[in-house]
């Protein structure tokens, strides 16, 4: 028999000395550091896996800074991983230090991880043993209280309430888990567990009275919740504890009574319980095993948060770092460095309006019997005195300051896997510093830095590291600047190990990947897509891999729509050859042979196609059409058995503005994209408009070739210059029936919403005079409301100066003259 409780003379605590905590909590920390100090172990046993004893020196190097976590992944399966993480004032982070610090050894103890990945893999204890056949195949650890996650951030199935950090009790015939805190709280008279916490434990102090008192206490509490609640619904903790408790004996033996456990409270009861050493054994036999390793990763406040999808997280871990951090006076230090912030945001917040906060916070307090303001004294103090009382700036200090972008650092001396170091030596060289707060980054890809930033963060992308995602560039839409939105997220570790299978580099392991995706890609954009990526990250070796399957591909698939969807992704990559200097000319091939693939199948596809089917297509001639216009000259000089590309293209849409088959939404786009190109006078187009409204055709027929033709980009411009195609359409509509009229509405609605309000304006006010008619009303002299009978000569001069500038010309010769000819007529404006 062992594990019995014994106690030193003198009434001290019991031995070994069984330190039971709320993991992430400052409480718990501050208490662990002054039992620890009182008692002087010689040997100190944490909560956590013992495969990373060797990790722990690392945490007194000076590089290391919490919030970090141990990573654990599957050698042969990297995505199978879990974290424990750490932050300053986490009770583990506190004993590892204390450790270090007075030269006392550190040992982990819980159930190993190579048991734990292995379990949630799926694995099971063997038949027979004395391992329980209940324990789910679920997340690493499923204790409430346990500092584990997922890879995918996932909170664990097994896991107990948010917050439930100190137990992970519940009703044995159930899979629901009980909140310990909760079920203390309410028999406390409490409604909220944290204000519970915070009162019995956060506002306690350590410095006077017994160090003990507070694990005593607790303790008690959790020995009398677990003969009430057994196991807590999860039989593997059985495992877990039979482990930790062969760990004691081991070290009771070479250390003596001499000895520290800091772990989950609810585990105390189980660890001081009398069992034989056979029956441990007999729990831990036949456990499966996967080969792991183990490191430490950056971690962030905002992942301890319950919000991040932890299940053992805590609501607020800038406030608990704070009062961890804080030597005296927390509240008044709160509420100034939440003045700093809002004064940040320029919002008037001064000295006064602290000092009426903290005063607030403390008559809440009163009112509340709290001993000291916690977190939502504060709060609300802060919502009265310095918000006005709007909760719009109270948002941004609890995501700042309440949770916060914290990002924890681990030195270059930790284990990690070559691709990691590969990864860290691309970002320490062009100054790309991993962190947790969202920030958008410029990129001018005609600047070294820059180009090999762009680079780096396709290359990732394209690995599954999505540490940036692309934005739209607010400065400039050419090709040279790209915009990104870096965040780094703790699980990116985990896809960074994953995609070490890959290569040993960014540049090898991305190479080989985009070889195999396109080997493996099921559609045709799919391998345009990954072309595309290549060319941005400049994967010179596996594009000619990646343009042999296009080729292919494309060969084979006999779909039109499949392969209009492709052509765009193709010429859009032939851009950055110039930006670059990626060669391009078999792309430009292979884009040049899908676009004639385009034109030949297109006329046939576009018949018989109901109204979503026609939409669909539209879109595909849409994209056609900017593709031809993109590939420009660049046919001509690489593809010369293409030459004519745009002239054939035009014919294929002369062919569409004749077939009566193809539906009126396509019918009009194709009249609008000839008119555009100047491939169709107006008055051709005009006349085509007036058969395609003609009495004849059915008014849903009419109303989608209005669609197609005036939709999009400049129709409204369109009809303001050409009065007569104004004309057509609103002298159809006003024929047409009171029913067709119903019909028809909503889509003609459709189309002329999109429009600019400004256009929109001007073209009631068209209609309002009649359109097609100006000359009438100019020579009348009735005037057109918005509209002068003749052009302001003086009035263009204005701004000539300022066109001249836009326009590159000499700004000397632009400010002499006022005549007509230097006016916007003049310019061609």
């Amino acid at each position: 028999m062992d594990g019995a409780e014994e106690r030193t003379g003198g009434g001290g605590p019991a031995r070994p000395l069984l330190l039971g905590v709320r993991h992430h909590g400052p409480g718990s920390a501050r208490a662990v550091r002054a039992a620890l100090a009182a008692a002087r172990p010689r040997v100190v046993l944490i909560e956590g896996p013992p495969e990373a004893d060797a990790l722990i020196p690392l945490a007194a190097d000076e590089e290391m800074r919490p919030p970090v976590a141990l990573l654990a992944h599957a050698v042969d399966e990297p995505g199978r991983s879990a974290f424990w993480p750490l932050a300053q004032f986490s009770p583990e982070w506190v004993a590892i230090r204390w450790a270090l610090e007075h030269g006392v050894p550190a040992h982990f103890i819980d159930l190993p991880a190579t048991h734990s990945l292995a379990w949630e893999r799926g694995g099971a204890p063997e038949e027979g043993t004395g391992a329980p056949a209940s324990a789910p195949a679920s997340a690493p650890d499923a204790d409430a209280d346990a500092d584990t996650e997922t890879a995918t951030g996932a909170p664990d199935t097994g896991a107990a309430a948010p917050g439930a950090d100190t137990g992970d009790a519940g009703p044995p015939a159930a899979d629901v888990r009980v909140d310990p805190l909760a079920v203390l709280a309410e028999a406390a008279g409490y409604d909220d567990p944290e204000r519970w916490w915070e009162d019995v434990v956060e506002h306690r102090g350590v410095g006077t009275g017994d160090a003990y008192a507070p694990f005593t206490a607790l303790e008690e509490a959790m020995a009398a919740l677990r003969e009430t609640y057994g196991s807590g619904g999860d039989d593997r903790d059985l495992v877990r504890e039979a482990h930790m408790r062969l760990q004691l004996r081991a070290a009771r033996k070479e250390f003596g009574e001499d000895v520290a456990v800091v772990c989950g409270a609810w585990h105390v009861p189980a660890l001081r319980r009398r069992t034989t050493v056979a029956a441990d054994r007999a729990l831990l036999k036949g456990l499966p095993k996967v080969k792991t390793d183990m490191t430490w990763v950056p971690w962030t406040h905002r992942r301890l948060a319950r919000a991040s999808g932890y299940g053992a997280g805590i609501d607020s871990p800038g406030w608990y770092g704070h009062l961890f951090g804080a030597p005296d006076r927390p509240v008044e230090r709160w509420l100034t460095k939440v003045a700093g912030l809002l004064r940040e945001e320029d919002r008037i917040v001064s000295s006064a309006h602290v000092i009426e906060a903290v005063r607030l916070a403390e008559t809440l307090a009163a009112m509340r019997g709290r001993p000291l303001p916690g977190l939502s004294e504060s709060t609300d103090a802060v919502r009265a005195v310095m918000c006005e009382g709007s909760d719009v700036p109270l948002a941004l200090v609890h995501d700042r300051l309440v949770v916060g972008d914290v990002l924890g650092e681990v030195p270059p001396s930790a284990p990690a896997v070559p691709l990691q170091r590969d990864l860290t030596r691309l970002q320490r060289r062009l100054r790309l510093k991993p962190e947790a707060l969202e920030r958008e980054l410029e990129l001018d890809l005609r600047k070294e830095t820059d180009g090999e930033r762009s680079r780096l963060l396709h290359r990732l992308r394209l690995l599954g590291v999505g540490w940036g995602e692309p934005a739209s560039s607010r400065g400039s839409t050419g090709t040279f600047r790209e915009t990104w939105r870096l965040r780094w997220e703790p699980e990116l570790s985990v896809r960074v190990a994953e995609a070490g299978v890959w290569g040993t580099t960014v540049l090898a392991a991305a190479t080989a990947k985009a070889e195999a995706d396109a080997t493996t890609a099921q559609g045709l954009a799919e391998v345009t897509g990954l072309a595309e990526q290549c060319l941005l990250a400049d994967l010179a070796e596996a594009l000619p891999a990646v343009m042999r399957v296009l080729a292919d591909r494309a060969a084979l698939d006999a779909d039109v729509g499949h392969l209009a969807q492709a052509l765009p992704a193709l010429v859009r990559s032939l851009r950055y050859g110039d930006v670059r200097g990626t060669g391009t000319g078999a792309l430009t091939e292979v884009a040049a042979g899908l676009a004639e693939r385009v034109f030949v199948g297109l006329p046939p596809a576009c018949a018989a196609l109901d109204a979503d089917a026609a939409d669909e297509m539209r879109r595909h001639v849409d994209a056609v059409h900017g593709a031809v216009g993109l590939l420009g000259d660049a046919v001509e000089a690489a593809a010369p058995s293409h030459a004519g590309l745009r002239g054939r293209w035009h014919v294929v849409l002369r062919l569409l503005c004749a077939r009566e088959s193809v539906p009126g939404v396509i019918r009009g786009r194709a009249v609008r994209l000839l008119l555009d190109d100047g491939e169709l006078e107006a008055a051709d187009a005009a006349r085509l408009m007036g058969l395609a409204l003609s009495p004849g055709t059915p008014p849903a027929d009419a109303a989608a070739w209005i669609e197609g033709f005036v939709g999009g980009g400049g129709g409204g411009m369109l009809l303001v210059h050409d009065e007569r195609l104004l004309g057509l359409i609103d002298g159809w509509l006003t024929g047409v029936t009171a029913e067709a009229f119903t019909d028809v509405l909503p889509l003609l609605r459709r189309t002329f919403s999109a429009y600019e309000p400004g256009v929109r304006r001007t073209l009631g006010e068209l209609v309002r005079r009649a359109p097609g008619q100006p000359t009438r009303a100019r020579a009348t002299g009735t005037g057109i409301p918005g509209f002068a009978p003749d052009l302001d000569t003086a009035r263009a001069d204005a701004v000539v100066p300022v066109v001249r500038l836009l326009l590159g010309l000499d700004e000397a010769a632009g400010a002499t003259g006022g005549g007509e000819e230097h006016g916007l007529v003049g310019v061609g404006v």
